[in-house]
């Protein structure tokens, strides 16, 4: 298993390799996330019981949930890259580092956002310097500040570099965002979906919202894998397998 694992790594790590990935994978996985996150999309917001004191205001949580864990999922990943590439110097790292970063900054927005409707009937106000708003707001943040570094620094390995950096600071206010419901008072309620454990959550409610979420995550994994495919195809444009490639098409 170690071995399959440690071959799967540097394999990866080849950018030819991964760009032959990515192009297989690519074609059944967008159709595949569309579909899921559609079916969790609809069974939650048209066919999921009424929440006892919430009313039909609670199904905003069908997108709310699914953003907000998509984004600290891919702060996570973008520090994982981020320190593969201080680290190691991995190329692949820094192409993920860079793919990672739009989506995730897309989702922490939608989760804001949506949290913010969600917040006015429940709480009478869109906005509340809460600790799970406030820590989610500087994840956005964090997510822009990287891709400002990327595109701000003309030497792409510099960029990774300083990009990776604050990335692997940014992974403190992941936990963060997680745990500040727990550490803190806030209006923010708790967890009610706990994927390892009884969740507090009706079944009828938790099995739509988890449909959503793995639709969400494939439709991050699509999209990141679509952008590190175009930034392989940028770095590498010089070498002999990208031109047999664009001469083959």
């Amino acid at each position: 298993m170690w071995n399959t694992l440690k071959r799967w790594y540097h394999q990866l790590g080849s950018p030819r390799y991964f760009y032959r990935f990515a192009d297989a994978v690519l074609p059944w996985l967008w159709p595949l996330a569309l579909i899921i996150l559609a079916i969790g999309l609809v069974w939650g917001l048209a066919y999921a019981p009424v929440e006892r004191y919430q009313g039909d205001s609670y199904r905003i949580i069908y997108l709310h949930v699914p953003a907000s864990s998509g984004a600290l999922m891919g702060y996570i990943a973008m520090g994982v890259a981020g320190l593969v590439c201080l680290v190691w110097r991995m190329k692949m790292a820094e192409v993920m580092l860079k793919a990672l970063a739009p989506f995730g900054a897309v989702l922490a927005a939608v989760s804001l956002i949506s949290g913010a409707i969600w917040g006015k009937p429940t709480w009478g106000t869109y906005w509340q310097w809460d600790a799970r708003l406030t820590s989610m707001l500087i994840l956005l943040f964090m997510y822009l500040g990287v891709m400002v570094l990327q595109s701000a620094i003309r030497d792409p390995r510099q960029a990774a570099r300083a990009a990776s950096l604050l990335a692997l600071v940014g992974v403190i206010n992941v936990v963060i965002v997680k745990y500040s419901v727990e550490w803190l008072n806030t209006l923010h309620q708790g967890a009610t979906l706990n994927l390892f454990s009884e969740s507090s959550i009706n079944p009828a409610m938790k099995y739509p919202l988890l449909i959503s979420m793995l639709g969400m995550w494939l439709l991050y994994a699509a999209n990141v894998l679509m952008r590190a495919r175009a930034e392989v195809l940028s770095r590498e444009r010089r070498s002999g397998w990208v031109r047999k490639l664009v001469e083959g098409h």
